[in-house]
């Protein structure tokens, strides 16, 4: 046998999982989203209907700004917080207990963690308000509310970041860092100049995944906000469940389901040719 008949083989079983729980469950989504459908009643083909109806959607563009404006502030953030932590506690003793420490809100559950935040920063009976009487206003201002479920999701996973850097930081040969030393250079420009610049890949990968999770950022809506107050946290992701469950909308929300996929695919697709180029840029400089 030879040895591509071989490989073939013994990826068979990988791609039957792929194409039964990735590829079926898609094109069913696609017949889907041809349909006038409730989930109660008989479907009625609708053609491509939903599709245009995608275009003269306002909620739609709503949600979808809301979920640019989510992913441009949570992102930076997330990479600024995962990169200076894991500079400021490389080497140190406690680096182990505060990596753990940051770490420990990803291990609980999403919905444990959004309970928690509910009845700590709940602006009407929260521990903070029992305690300091000082309410977040997170239930009435939407500003407030969209930087609420920001920084609940930081808190979820600021601690994966910084692992991702500190092992990175961990293949950074320390002869490199030593000769710059030797040469004069200060601790601040060792890292801005020879550190940081070796973490490029893993700061792309984690801009890659983080923009994706941020598109597709729905479990921390759903579970603290519900799209409030007056919409201003209703991401793309929360539209699709309210459009498809709540107003019973199911072929619609097939093709709100397609139209996510196509953005998300769209935006990591672009964003790993710029960190690409950028990358071939430096390897050149």
């Amino acid at each position: 046998m030879s040895e591509r008949r071989q490989a073939s083989l013994l990826a068979l079983p990988a791609m039957a999982v792929f194409v039964l729980f990735s590829v079926v469950p898609l094109l069913s989504v696609a017949r889907y989203a041809t349909w006038r459908w409730s989930g109660t009643s008989e479907p009625v083909g609708v053609g491509a209907a939903n599709l245009m109806r995608l275009l003269r959607d306002d909620a739609l563009w709503q949600s979808l700004g809301t979920t640019v404006t989510f992913a441009l502030i949570a992102m930076p953030t997330f990479l600024a917080l995962s990169l200076v932590i894991a500079l400021a506690i490389e080497g140190l003793r406690v680096e182990r207990f505060v990596k753990a420490l940051l770490f420990a809100p990803g291990l609980v559950t999403v919905g444990g963690s959004a309970i928690a935040w509910y009845l700590l920063y709940n602006p009407d009976f929260g521990v903070l308000v029992e305690l300091t009487g000082w309410r977040l206003p997170w239930t009435t201002q939407p500003a407030a509310a969209l930087a609420y479920v920001i920084a609940f999701t930081l808190w979820q996973q600021t601690g994966y970041g910084v692992l991702m850097v500190s092992a990175a930081l961990k293949g950074v040969p320390r002869e490199v860092k030593e000769a710059a030393r030797i040469d004069g250079a200060h601790e601040r420009e060792v890292r801005r100049f020879i550190v940081v610049p070796l973490l490029r890949p893993t700061l792309a990968f984690l801009t890659i995944v983080g923009t994706v999770l941020a598109l597709q950022s729905y479990t921390a809506v759903y579970l603290l906000t519900r799209g409030g107050p007056f919409g201003s946290t209703r991401v793309l992701g929360y539209y699709v469940y309210e459009t498809a469950f709540e107003n019973f909308e199911l072929g619609y929300g097939a093709a709100l389901t397609l139209f996510a996929l196509l953005v998300t695919l769209v935006v990591a697709v672009l964003q790993a040719r710029v960190l690409v180029e950028r990358s071939k840029r430096g390897a050149r400089a």
